[in-house]
């Protein structure tokens, strides 16, 4: 507010739509940034890339043939209802990597940098967790195509099978979140990426994701089921038709409708883990 001629003018206050649509540049400004910097550093994507390889290689011819799907224990269809859970595996551990880059950037007082700037609060975590998508994205486009070459098929059509994958990417961009709010809350890059990876564990393999949830303990298995991690590979494996024949169905509710429930969980994981890293960004930033 201004005194002009004794007369009090009120500051112009943006819009609404001006004030998403700055946020929405900004986001992508930092988006790019993030982007070149991953270009200027291939490493860190050929490296990101080497352990889901592993995985694909591994259980596929390991324990392909050992773990009975459906009553069977041929391989193929081992291989076809492994790929679900490796691919969730693989945008789900990208968590790890989200919160060690807000950590490093942190640490380096890049942040400060930005918070100096006039830019939208929200949008240095919402360009990083874009970014992370978009390298997510070219991370599960090579892993596709080394599951083609192990025997992994789609049986459902190509419309289905890109819902599948944009379900699976919501999952990583959800999760990406809860990397952003372990970055912002330890005070190194190495111990986000600890953090990030000693939950992830256990979500995974509790789950439907390498084995059958049914052959369980009751305690696991309830926990398997309702899990976001398992609703998630389960439509992912309707939607890419890998589900065996003879292959039971669970009865909880997330199993007989997996695409409901991998969308509300994503969407529920969004809203309140970026309610919380925004939240965490102005606190250790103010």
């Amino acid at each position: 507010m201004s005194v002009v001629g004794g007369a009090r003018h009120r500051a112009p206050v943006p819009s609404r739509g001006g004030v998403v649509t700055q946020s929405v540049r900004d986001s992508l400004v930092v988006a790019q940034r993030n982007l070149i910097r991953m270009i200027r550093i291939p490493e860190v994507v050929v490296f990101g890339l080497v352990q889901p390889i592993m995985f694909v290689v591994l259980f596929s011819y390991v324990f392909g043939g050992s773990i009975a799907v459906g009553g069977s224990t041929k391989s193929s269809l081992y291989r076809e209802f492994l790929m679900a859970g490796i691919f969730a595996q693989t945008v789900t551990f990208a968590t790890a990597g989200a919160g060690a880059g807000i950590a490093d950037d942190m640490h380096k007082g890049l942040i400060d940098r930005f918070r100096s700037l006039p830019m939208a609060r929200g949008a240095v975590l919402t360009g990083r967790t874009l970014a992370d998508l978009v390298q997510t994205a070219l991370t599960l486009v090579v892993l596709a195509v080394v599951a083609v070459i192990v025997g992994w098929r789609i049986h459902e059509g190509v419309l289905k099978a890109l819902a599948g994958f944009a379900l699976l990417l919501l999952l990583g961009y959800a999760f990406s979140w809860i990397g952003a709010v372990i970055g912002l809350t330890v005070r190194t890059p190495e111990a986000a990426t600890s953090g990030g990876l000693i939950w992830l564990f256990p979500l995974t393999f509790i789950s439907n994701a390498f084995v059958p949830s049914g052959n369980m303990p009751t305690v696991l298995r309830v926990i398997a089921e309702w899990n976001p991690f398992s609703a998630t590979v389960q439509a992912a494996r309707e939607l890419f038709g890998n589900l065996p024949p003879g292959y039971p169905v669970p009865s909880a509710w997330p199993m007989q409708h997996p695409v409901w429930a991998s969308l509300i969980w994503s969407a529920l994981i969004i809203v309140v883990f970026r309610w919380l890293s925004v939240r965490k960004y102005r606190s250790a930033t103010g």
